[in-house]
């Protein structure tokens, strides 16, 4: 299945201070999360921002935090779904598909995804975007999301799924992110 501007919603998970310079791939991870965040601001697709306890791991990173279309939230919840406050937000849109990208890979974003997955959403997880403190941790999710049917894509994927088409103005504006 395709990823449909109109039908999704991205959510970055805890992409904050204290917590990105212990990851695999930082710069990876952020360069690829700042592409999926110009490009949803760019074609109308909502994004949810979340912080897990910002008290001890701070805030999200500055590279990311200057999207003023971002709706950001605080939980203490591993799964996003899990916290009221998000679980609302995250329906109140009325979207089936959920880009997932973000921190920890292990732990808040496979818990997430599977909350998604049991109340019926498609769910795409965004590789190049999403990192844990170990290799083998990430490995394990993305195998683990891939067997329970979440669809695992890379940024470019997401983002050339979201055009559509090329010779847009939107295509036009976002290929140089993508090069």
């Amino acid at each position: 299945m395709l990823i449909r501007a109109s039908d999704s919603v991205l959510v970055v998970i805890d992409m904050q201070e204290r917590l990105v310079p212990a990851m695999q791939a930082p710069a990876r991870t952020i360069r690829n999360t700042r592409t999926l965040m110009a490009s949803a601001q760019e074609i109308g697709v909502p994004i949810i921002m979340t912080e897990q306890y910002p008290a001890g791991l701070g805030h999200t990173v500055p590279e990311l935090s200057s999207v003023p279309t971002a709706t950001v939230l605080s939980k203490m919840h591993f799964s996003c779904m899990e916290d009221e406050t998000f679980s609302d937000e995250f329906r109140r849109f009325g979207r089936k598909q959920a880009v997932l990208a973000g921190m920890e890979a292990h732990i808040c974003v496979v818990q997430t995804a599977a909350s998604l997955i049991e109340e019926g959403y498609e769910v795409f997880v965004v590789s190049d975007a999403t990192a844990s403190r170990t290799l083998e941790s990430e490995q394990a999710c993305i195998a683990r999301l891939n067997a329970s049917g979440v669809g695992i894509v890379t940024t470019e994927m997401v983002v050339f799924e979201w055009l559509g088409k090329a010779g847009t103005p939107a295509f036009k504006k976002l290929l140089p992110l993508i090069k």
